[in-house]
């Protein structure tokens, strides 16, 4: 967690509480999609989760570049995550079993995480800057 504070310039929103959550939530979305796999929306949701990972892996890995510092997740994220969406990217398009384009799809979806939460994040940092320099009346 401290290297979380580290890098964010916002470290309050950073607890294990919310570590747990959502590595907990991501748990819980691999096991669902992975039961409805055999469908075709089924398998384009596992796919964008598939990609979410891989991108949340290689975020830690140019995050421990940036920093000099290793990140928490960097080495399951390249050592599983990436190779993980190579194998299922690879294996749902060989068998057909989805279209290019909804693969295409999934990827844009699950690779444009941390664009979203980049945006969020700027979002509402200049937010609390605002709520901080409004003089508070007591």
């Amino acid at each position: 967690m401290d290297w979380y504070r580290r890098y964010r310039a916002n470290p309050s929103r950073i607890t294990k509480r919310m570590l747990v959550i959502v590595n907990l939530a991501l748990l819980a979305a691999c096991v669902n999609y992975a039961l409805v796999a055999d469908t075709r929306w089924g398998a384009t949701a596992l796919l964008g989760l598939c990609a979410l990972l891989c991108s949340n892996g290689l975020w830690h890995a140019w995050a421990s570049v940036k920093t000099h510092t290793v990140s928490p997740g960097v080495v399951t994220g390249i050592l599983l995550y990436v190779p993980l969406m190579i194998v299922e990217f690879n294996a749902y398009l060989q068998t057909r079993r989805v279209s290019l384009w909804l693969a295409g799809a999934a990827a844009s979806a699950g690779g444009s995480y941390h664009v979203w939460s980049a945006l969020y994040h700027r979002i509402t940092s200049k937010d609390l800057e605002e709520q901080a320099s409004i003089p508070q009346k007591y």
